[in-house]
């Protein structure tokens, strides 16, 4: 591994969330840093907030007082951006919109809240190892989420890096899209990589997601090829009506197989709506609105996909 022997704390990135506690996105009980940004726009995305890379306003019109009662977002906001509805609550004019934040920290109900705070590498690992009794009994540590990681991999590298130089077990969640440097430059300071691949067919994926796959597929076979003792855990979100058949996780499945022999894990998500409440706090559609996933479905996929990992 290569060494930085002393890693900038002071170094800042976008944080939307750290959270703790968490079993699925890594080995043992683990702490989430979820970064600003992302380049893709996953038409299933349960993060919405994590897309923009600056911070944005969000707005919960279920915590909202009202107009007449209260108002102090209206004065606060200096572009007029905050209008009022036939119901007396607000509505944001995104267009208006300059991001100012002011209008956030007015609000007494916080109704309105702010996705994305700055912060620094030390201010970062002081929250994750709060939790180091838990890393130590169940063999976890921190994962590097979003968004997408790369898309800040300065603050991403030193944050990894700083995190290793403490003993703390490190993963990363990434679709992959950034160029291969910025991939190779973090991967030295990983344990755990937890790779998106979501199809094959790179029309299909930018129909889905905005961008084709292409560079996502070469950085995989790449990081196989030159990380090879780096764990990869590949994850596929079944969506349906685009990934939902078995020959579309078959193609994932033997081009994991082709360059893993063997020994890359793979995991199928279920679909789920979870994120969908935060595209209207946002302002933003929600494109899978009423689809409803198939647990037999997705059993009989995950099973497709098991026998063809193995060759069977």
């Amino acid at each position: 591994m290569q060494n930085i022997v002393r890693p900038d704390l002071n170094k800042q990135g976008y944080i939307f969330n750290i959270q703790q506690y968490s079993l699925h996105d890594g080995p043992g009980i683990r702490t989430i840093v979820f970064l600003k940004g992302c380049p893709l726009q996953c038409q299933w995305c349960s993060n919405p907030e994590s897309q923009k890379f600056h911070p944005e306003v969000a707005f919960n019109p279920n915590k909202c007082i009202g107009i007449s009662e209260c108002g102090a977002c209206v004065t606060s906001c200096a572009e007029g951006s905050i209008q009022k509805t036939p119901e007396g609550k607000i509505v944001i004019d995104r267009e208006l919109c300059k991001e100012c934040l002011q209008c956030a920290g007015s609000c007494p109900a916080q109704s309105l809240h702010v996705f994305g705070t700055l912060m620094s590498v030390g201010e970062v690992l002081k929250k994750v190892e709060s939790d180091s009794a838990f890393y130590a009994r169940s063999g976890g540590g921190m994962t590097v989420s979003g968004g997408e990681p790369l898309s800040q991999v300065d603050f991403t590298t030193t944050l990894l890096a700083a995190a290793k130089k403490r003993r703390i077990n490190t993963a990363m969640e990434t679709c992959g899209l950034a160029p291969w440097e910025d991939l190779a430059s973090v991967s030295p300071y990983l344990d755990t990589v937890l790779y998106d691949i979501k199809c094959i067919d790179p029309v299909k994926h930018k129909n889905f997601t905005g961008c084709s796959n292409d560079q996502i597929l070469q950085n995989f076979s790449k990081l196989c090829a030159e990380f090879p003792g780096l764990r990869k855990l590949v994850r596929t979100p079944l969506i349906p009506g685009f990934n939902d058949t078995e020959e579309e996780i078959t193609a994932i499945a033997d081009f994991i197989r082709d360059r893993s022999h063997g020994e890359i894990e793979y995991e199928i998500l279920p679909y789920h709506r979870m994120g969908q409440a935060k595209y209207e706090y946002l302002n933003r559609e929600y494109m899978l609105s009423g689809i409803v996933p198939s647990d037999l479905q997705l059993k009989a996929i995950q099973e497709s996909a098991k026998k063809r990992l193995v060759g069977n």
